[in-house]
């Protein structure tokens, strides 16, 4: 008997797509000293370029996602793709701030076409049986740009400049443009793009999973974005890089833990993330050293399966309507993300750093209430 492989080829070059992505993303955060001081703007406002790039996806993907409904899968990739060329290299060339705010605006439009289409994507290059491996091997290119792309790109920043990182950008493009076309194979589009926001909202399981994800990315946002002021006020705060490489670390493991079951427990391992970030909200509550490494651990190996588990599960969800549906999760998430920023400000103002922990248990009792409710098909 023949065993069943997964598309290596095809599936490598989807999870570069996905390290571009979230890379493209982030990098102004680690240059940005050198980006402020060259366009002549404050850090604040360099520290927008990350927010246009959000506001870009959040706004744009679902639109974009049903207007191009009927568009050939892999030319719409190879379109997305070609932008974060196009963005990265006006950011790497551009003298004024307007212009690069713009790029960085173009450069969300790509990423939410990107994120729309990787999951689906995945699912039809591969065999069935193997749909969610092959999903996890994609989303694997998530934690390895935030724990591997940044601090190469931060490092490459200060060693030769800022614009040197986004060259590099713009290269790993280029090649990727390539590698699409000679090893992923194309897919038609959907057959109309009007009514697929409605129709994705009327399959089954569609809605459960977009409720998980805004309340589970709200309150790990909410966290993580404040991660260094909750650190400071417990006393912790000469250990950022030290946590934050043990959360990069489990959620790497995270991911291959999910990749190896996921086909057979997707239901399951997403109740058993909830409740391990869920462990981990309370350990962070006793505040001790100890307590606080061994909490971030147990964060890192419940959320870093997280995209990959959500993102499968409304690709099934979705059925007919994959796309639209993973377009209306990007969109969640991006709002979600951002939501948390506020949120987390609110709350820091009102009550203090400790009760960031709090918060995230508080987001995470619907998280699993609704997915235990999920259908059996998501199982």
């Amino acid at each position: 008997m023949t065993s069943v492989r997964l598309p290596l080829g095809a599936l490598l070059a989807l999870t570069t797509a996905a390290f571009v992505t979230v890379l493209t993303e982030a990098l102004p955060a680690g240059v940005l000293p050198a980006m402020s001081a060259d366009l002549g703007v404050g850090e604040s406002a360099t520290g927008q370029l990350v927010t246009v790039y959000a506001i870009g996806t959040a706004v744009t993907a679902i639109p974009l996602v049903a207007a191009t409904a009927s568009w050939r899968r892999r030319r719409l990739l190879l379109v997305a793709v070609a932008g974060f060329a196009v963005a990265n290299t006006v950011t790497a060339v551009s003298a004024v701030y307007a212009v690069t705010l713009g790029a960085r605006f173009v450069a969300g439009v790509a990423a939410g076409v990107v994120w729309a289409l990787l999951a689906g994507y995945a699912r039809r290059v591969a065999p069935v049986e193997l749909a969610g491996k092959a999903i996890a091997v994609v989303m694997a290119g998530i934690p390895l740009a935030l724990s591997l792309g940044i601090p190469a790109g931060t490092f490459l920043g200060q060693a030769v400049g800022w614009r040197a990182a986004f060259w590099v950008m713009t290269g790993i493009a280029v090649v990727l443009v390539g590698w699409i076309v000679v090893a992923v194979p194309d897919f038609p589009g959907e057959a109309s793009g009007r009514r697929q926001v409605v129709a994705a909202l009327r399959m089954p399981g569609v809605v459960a999973v977009l409720v998980v994800t805004a309340a589970f990315v709200l309150g790990h946002n909410i966290l993580y974005t404040y991660i260094a002021t909750f650190l400071g006020a417990v006393g912790m705060g000469g250990s950022v890089d030290v946590v934050l490489l043990v959360f990069g670390v489990a959620s790497i493991v995270s991911i291959w833990l999910v990749g190896a079951s996921i086909d057979r427990r997707l239901r399951a391992l997403t109740v058993a993330a909830t409740l391990l970030v869920a462990v981990a909200a309370a350990g962070l509550l006793f505040e001790s050293p100890v307590a606080v490494f061994v909490a971030v651990g147990l964060w890192g190996l419940g959320w870093g399966g997280v995209p990959t588990l959500l993102q499968t599960a409304v690709a099934h969800a979705g059925g007919p309507a994959a796309d639209t549906a993973q377009a209306m999760l990007v969109t969640l998430w991006n709002v979600a993300m951002a939501g948390g920023g506020v949120v987390g400000g609110v709350l820091l103002d009102a009550a203090g750093p400790t009760s960031f922990p709090w918060s995230v248990l508080v987001l995470l009792v619907p998280v699993l209430v609704v997915v235990r409710r999920f259908p059996r098909a998501l199982s």
